[in-house]
C-alpha cells in the first residue's frame, strides 16, 4: 500500500459511519492504492470508484461488479456521516450544502445530493441528504515539471499565458497546481525566479482550502480566494494582493474572458485550464474562441489519459505550432 493512497483513506475515515469505516478499513492495499471515490447512497450496495472504474464493496471489504452479497447503506449510516461532516451543525455548514459539497481536512472533497431548498427561486440550502461522494484528494508533486521549459519565458521571469486542455479527470487540475508550487517557490535550475501567485479557487478544487488553510502545498507565495466566481475573483485579487501571476480552474463562461482580457492587459500572467479534447472542440466554445483568435493564450497545453491521467499530448503556442523539441 502507497503511503499517499493510506493517508488519504486515513483521513476520510474519522467523517464515515462507524459500521462503513470498519468496512473500509478492511479494504486490501492493492484497492486502497487505486481508491478515488467512496459513494454512500442511502438504501444502495456501498460503492468504491477505483481506477474510474465503479465496484461494490461487500461486509469484508471486497470488491465486485454484482450487487449481490454487497453491503448497502442504511439511513443511520448516511446520518451519522452527514452529522460527522458538519460537526454536528448543519446551520454552520449551510453556504457548503448549497454549493453542493465541503472539504475536509487534507483537501478531500464531499459532494452531496438530496432534497434542494429554494428561496425566492434561488437555492439556499440542501436537506434529507440521500447521497454523498468521498472524492479523495491527490496532488502528484513533480508532474508539472516536464512542462517548466515551454510554459516559462526565462528571458522575461514570468509564465506565457497558458491554457491547460484536457477531457474530463485527465488530470488538468493536478497539473495547474503543480505548476502554480513550482512557480510559488521558483526554479532555481531554469534561473527562474519566485513569483507571487492568486489563485481563484471557485470549485476549492486547486487549493482545497479548509478553514482558510490550503490543503495542498501551492508554495509559500499563493494567496487563495475559493468559493469565489471566477471573473469576480480574478478582478479582486488583483486589486487587493497585487499577483504577478494569476491561476485558476475551468474557464469558459463570458465573465471569465472578460476578465482575463483585464489580466492581460495589467501584466499579470494567466494560467488557466478548460474541459476540451482538441482544437476543433476548444474552438466550438463560443468564448474561448475570442481568446483564441486574439492569441492570448501563448501555450497550449494538451492532456489525457492515453497512459494515465496527466498524459501530456503536446504544448503548442498561440500560432498551434508545437514547442517542444525533437528527442
Amino acid at each position: 500500500m502507497t503511503r499517499l493512497a493510506s493517508r488519504g483513506l486515513q483521513e476520510i475515515l474519522p467523517f464515515i459511519a462507524p459500521p462503513i469505516r470498519e468496512i473500509l478499513g478492511l479494504m486490501p492495499g492493492a484497492v486502497v492504492d487505486g481508491l478515488e471515490e467512496v459513494r454512500l447512497r442511502m438504501n444502495r450496495p456501498l460503492a468504491v470508484c477505483l481506477n474510474q472504474k465503479e465496484y461494490f464493496l461487500d461486509q469484508n471489504g471486497g470488491t465486485s461488479p454484482l450487487i449481490s452479497g454487497a453491503y448497502f447503506v442504511t439511513r443511520e449510516d448516511v446520518q451519522k456521516t452527514v452529522q460527522l461532516i458538519s460537526q454536528g451543525s448543519l446551520y454552520a455548514f449551510e453556504e457548503e450544502f448549497r454549493q453542493g459539497f465541503l472539504t475536509l481536512p487534507g483537501g478531500h472533497r464531499v459532494g452531496l445530493a438530496g432534497r434542494a431548498v429554494l428561496e425566492g427561486g434561488s437555492l439556499k440550502t440542501m436537506r434529507e441528504i440521500g447521497s454523498l461522494n468521498f472524492r479523495i484528494a491527490r496532488a502528484v508533486p513533480g508532474s508539472a515539471r516536464p512542462l517548466l521549459p515551454y510554459v516559462l519565458n526565462i528571458r522575461t521571469a514570468r509564465p506565457y499565458h497558458t491554457l491547460i486542455v484536457s477531457p474530463p479527470c485527465a488530470g488538468k487540475t493536478t497539473m495547474l497546481r503543480d505548476l502554480v508550487r513550482f512557480i510559488s517557490y521558483g526554479v532555481p535550475e531554469l534561473r527562474f525566479p519566485a513569483l507571487t501567485v492568486g489563485v481563484v479557487d471557485e470549485r476549492c478544487e486547486l487549493a482545497s482550502c479548509c478553514e482558510g488553510v490550503p490543503q495542498h502545498d501551492l508554495g509559500p507565495r499563493v494567496d487563495v480566494l475559493d468559493h469565489c466566481p471566477k471573473a469576480e475573483g480574478m478582478v479582486m485579487l488583483l486589486r487587493s494582493m497585487a499577483p504577478q501571476v494569476i491561476a485558476t480552474d475551468e474557464i469558459g463562461r463570458a465573465g471569465d474572458v472578460t476578465a482575463i482580457w483585464e489580466m492581460v492587459h495589467t501584466g499579470v500572467s494567466i494560467l488557466a485550464t478548460v474541459h476540451a479534447s482538441s482544437w476543433g472542440e476548444l474552438e466550438e466554445r463560443p468564448f474561448l474562441r475570442e481568446l483564441i483568435d486574439r492569441q492570448v493564450f501563448r501555450r497550449y497545453v494538451f492532456l489525457s489519459k492515453r497512459k494515465g491521467p496527466g498524459t501530456i499530448e503536446g504544448v503548442y503556442n498561440e500560432l498551434r505550432q508545437s514547442v517542444i523539441r525533437a528527442g
